[in-house]
């Protein structure tokens, strides 16, 4: 007989991930945990546990196991189908809000879970929030997330800006687009073994999405308004010289809490 507090002795994965996946398979809270540790599990929840363990120990992410990720403060569904939302992007989600006037328009591209965009819509419910992707499948777990925090989004089926055709220019244009180079060898390391490749990656520099991005911007934001990219660690020179060379106004690059330039931005000029 096995109880909770013998599997989180016992266990071979690292202390916090045994709690989610022991509060996965017991359907039950973290204070659960303690208040029953002496509970001794059935058969059933032995081979759960143990499915889910062997899962983590074959290097699967916790994330796609429990189908689940915090990303400021809300909970997201996520799947294969889109990228697992990670805290280095809340601060791409805080620039955008702070560039977001009263009643601001703002286009999240590839949107993937919808992290970027329901976090705005459900911090500012005031903004209109317009998410695309080319993923039918990234879209369709978007809109459960945004059904599920109650934030308003429109959802677009687009490559890029294709669907857009005539709307409305936006304030803020914010995209967390594949940045990754083709054969980085980080796509075959960790947790980016399980996440869809084309998400990650461009199949190129690491470089070309974002400067379809920010070609095609000008054409969509309004006089003044903010373009705003995540990119890679080494990206931000690069994306920075993309931005000037494009005629934006107030280029800049942000860095996350590890202090690495994460975010980087510039404003369409004055008409």
């Amino acid at each position: 007989m096995t109880t909770i507090a013998a599997l989180q002795r016992q266990s071979a994965l690292d202390p916090l991930d045994n709690r989610v996946l022991l509060c996965h398979a017991l359907g039950v809270n973290r204070i659960a945990l303690i208040t029953q540790s002496e509970r001794v599990l059935t058969d059933d929840e032995m081979r759960r546990y143990a499915a889910l363990v062997q899962r983590r120990l074959d290097g699967e992410p916790i994330a796609y196991i429990v189908g689940q990720r915090e990303f400021f403060g809300l909970p997201f569904e996520v799947s294969d189908a889109v990228l697992i939302p990670r805290p280095d992007t809340e601060l791409l989600v805080e620039l955008t809000l702070d560039r977001t006037p009263p009643r601001g328009r703002v286009l999240d591209m590839g949107t993937g879970s919808g992290a970027i965009a329901v976090s705005v819509a459900h911090t500012r419910p005031d903004a209109d929030v317009t998410a695309l992707d080319v993923s039918a499948d990234a879209l369709a777990v978007a809109r459960r997330n945004a059904a599920a925090n109650g934030a308003r989004v429109t959802f677009l089926h687009s490559d890029w800006y294709a669907a857009l055709a005539d709307a409305a220019p936006f304030d803020v244009i914010a995209s967390n687009p594949p940045y990754i180079a083709s054969g980085d060898h980080h796509l075959s390391e960790g947790d980016l073994r399980f996440e869809p490749v084309g998400a990650l990656t461009d199949h190129a520099d690491g470089l070309s999405a974002l400067r379809t991005i920010i070609a095609g911007a000008p054409r969509h934001l309004k006089p003044q308004g903010w373009l705003l990219m995540e990119h890679g660690y080494d990206q931000a020179g690069a994306v920075r010289a993309l931005l000037n060379a494009a005629g934006y106004h107030e280029v800049q690059s942000w860095r996350d809490l590890a202090g690495i330039e994460r975010v980087s931005g510039g404003r369409r000029p004055p008409a």
